[in-house]
């Protein structure tokens, strides 16, 4: 039997990650707090001639499914870092330009530069944890994640983030909002059944990840959002050298530094280019080094994830990496989420 130090991995971050699917089931019964309907007849009529999806870190990433939800319909998307956008993309806020911000916080030092550079320009839709913040009161439309207080590092509001990005999507595109709805509605339950072992996950992961000094997380298409943001969140919550990107990007140089101490996480993803990535984590195997495949069906352990929905998907795909920042916060003998060196909001550009 696995002994886990409890007491090293249980506090405040441990608590946000199990206050996940209360987190989730709020914000989908808020769904439809706000009428967007004026700003998504604008966007179906041609109205805005771009679409600026923007935030910082894993406000960015919650993004991305978004943005190729956006493209698939014909919509001219451009997703952009904020601090890019503020300083060397600002053309693209113009006057018909819809803009879409995300940021838990709503204050951060990007995002209220943002708010100083939108006003009186573009349409701005907001989307954040912070009633009353500058984003908040800057914004045309707000969408309040109802995530609740987060104390370390993004989890709650990033599940939150993709499920109403999700939503908002189905609102811009035209697709069936009800039937969206109804999808994401069956989000909270099965992060549920996920985080109910989870105890089982981080015992489990606590004996596989003792000897790896590096990881990789990677994925394509709308699994990019679990692999960027794993990578980060590997970072910020435990210090972890790890590195979030594409499948295909890993192969352009990252695959040079494969050897036994170093393991590569992928997430299947959809069957667009699943084969590709199974191929992936075969040829890292080849390679002497470890891989773990992150799927509903043929992952294992602590990396199989709920059979959901593709509008669920990148939902659950970031969850067994949250159980490897507690196992390697375990390893390590360090509480994980907890900021040593930074602050949960930052103010300085």
């Amino acid at each position: 039997m696995i002994r886990m130090p409890r007491d090293t991995i249980e506090g405040p971050y441990l608590n946000d990650l199990l206050e996940q699917p209360a987190a989730i089931r709020r914000a989908w019964e808020h769904l439809g707090d706000r009428d967007l309907t004026r700003i998504a007849h604008q966007v179906r009529d041609g109205r805005y001639r771009r679409i600026v999806l923007t935030g910082m870190g894993s406000s960015q990433y919650s993004l991305y499914p978004l943005h190729l939800n956006l493209i698939r319909h014909g919509l001219p998307s451009h997703l952009v870092e904020t601090a890019e956008l503020i300083h060397y993309q600002s053309e693209l806020m113009a006057r018909d330009a819809l803009v879409v911000a995300v940021s838990q916080s709503g204050r951060s030092a990007e995002i209220v530069t943002l708010c100083d550079a939108v006003r009186g320009r573009a349409t701005l839709i907001a989307l954040t944890n912070t009633d009353g913040s500058p984003l908040a009161r800057s914004a045309d439309v707000v969408l309040d994640m109802h995530a609740g207080p987060e104390a370390t590092v993004s989890c709650k509001t990033y599940l939150c983030s993709l499920l109403m990005l999700e939503w908002l999507g189905a609102q811009l595109t035209g697709e069936d909002a009800t039937a969206v709805s109804d999808q994401l509605s069956l989000a909270a339950p099965a992060t549920e059944q996920y985080l109910y072992r989870w105890r089982e996950h981080v015992a489990a992961l606590t004996t596989e990840l003792a000897g790896v000094n590096r990881i990789f997380v990677t994925g394509r298409g709308p699994s990019l959002a679990a692999a960027e943001n794993g990578g980060l969140i590997l970072k910020e919550s435990v210090r972890f050298a790890a590195e979030g990107l594409s499948c295909p990007a890993f192969r352009h140089g990252p695959f040079e530094v494969l050897r036994s101490d170093v393991l590569v996480v992928v997430m299947a993803g959809d069957s667009r280019s699943a084969p590709l990535n199974r191929r992936l984590a075969d040829d890292v195997r080849g390679a002497g080094a470890r891989a773990r495949l992150v799927c509903a069906r043929e992952g294992e352990g602590a990396l199989r994830i709920p059979d959901t929905s593709k509008q669920l998907r990148p939902l659950m795909e970031i969850l067994p990496v949250q159980m490897m920042t507690l196992a390697l916060g375990a390893i390590a003998g360090r509480q994980p989420g907890k900021f040593e060196l930074n602050t949960k909001v930052t103010t300085t550009e």
